[in-house]
């Protein structure tokens, strides 16, 4: 069940004819776009979804439509998870462990981006502590609730072509701190965890994969302001060829790579891969290349040294 998919599907076009009764599914960052779209398509189409999210009040709020849709025995609980705080992620990890209630699918959704410098509860540089280390410890602490045969799906980014991971200054101690440099070793390290957690799991058919959404105007972006985002949709139109001009995408559309490698896209297709656009991207290298995954980030001995 692979279907034909691109740039501009969305979640309903990917999960069109897809019956996710009984499927229970985690996904973190339920409070605000992808997350919240990601989640609603899923109960709607019959999944139990537990959504993570730091702020419940705020979560309660945006995810009224994802109750309101939820069918064929979909609902959304919620449970509190702050990722900058070690402490909220090993509670959070805790609370789900103690149910006993096994996950069919976990997407690692939430994060940051192009932040001040700063630093988490724990010290650790802030997008870096957040995007990586929080989910890190998250889901090796419930690995053992993802079933045989489930999936990890970490959302990255295009941004990971900013920068490689830097494991001897992973906190900027000693290097320069630029906002999109330290969210390119974070997301490169979302993509790195991936490939390493499918070759531990994969023996007992757990696999796991990293997306990249598409370019969507979202919350991710509180911290940059409309001149950065202009520049930086000028500098992507100035490496593109002619006619094929940068367009955001719509949250659902942005959604759909999520699900489509969670729920529809064939374990052996996307396990330890990188997926864009509802596809396996390829290879790619250069300065100006707009798509596709750096080699680095596949690295299986870069994961393992992570």
């Amino acid at each position: 069940m692979t279907g034909i998919f691109g740039a501009t599907s969305t979640t309903d076009d990917v999960l069109a004819g897809v019956d996710l009764r009984g499927k229970r599914i985690l996904v973190t960052g339920v409070s605000a776009g992808l997350g919240v779209e990601t989640a609603r398509a899923l109960a709607a189409h019959g999944a139990q979804v537990v959504g993570a999210a730091r702020d419940l009040a705020k979560a309660k709020a945006a995810t009224a439509q994802v109750r309101a849709q939820a069918a064929d025995g979909g609902r959304l609980e919620l449970i509190e998870l702050d990722l900058a705080s070690l402490k909220s992620v090993r509670a959070c990890a805790d609370a789900l462990a103690a149910t006993g209630e096994p996950f069919d699918l976990v997407i690692a959704n939430a994060g940051v981006m192009a932040t001040p410098f700063g630093k988490t509860a724990d010290g650790f540089e802030t997008q870096f502590g957040t995007n990586h280390l929080g989910h890190f410890v998250l889901v090796n602490r419930i690995a053992s609730l993802i079933k045989d045969g489930g999936r990890l799906v970490n959302l990255s980014s295009s941004g990971h072509r900013f920068s490689d991971v830097n494991l001897d200054d992973p906190n900027f101690d000693t290097t320069e701190y630029t906002p999109f440099g330290a969210y390119g070793r974070s997301k490169t390290a979302n993509v790195l965890f991936a490939v390493a957690f499918d070759r531990r799991h994969k023996p007992r058919g757990a696999r796991a994969t990293a997306v990249h959404p598409g370019v969507i105007q979202t919350e991710l972006g509180r911290y940059m302001t409309p001149e950065v985002l202009q520049g930086l949709v000028d500098s992507i139109n100035a490496n593109q060829p002619a006619g094929a001009q940068f367009s955001w995408k719509a949250i659902p559309q942005g959604a759909a790579t999520s699900v489509w490698a969670g729920v529809v896209a064939d374990a052996d297709l996307v396990g330890a891969h990188f997926c864009e656009d509802c596809h396996v991207a390829e290879v790619m290298e250069g300065a100006d290349v707009r798509a596709g995954v750096r080699a680095y980030a596949l690295d299986p001995e870069r994961a393992e040294a992570l």
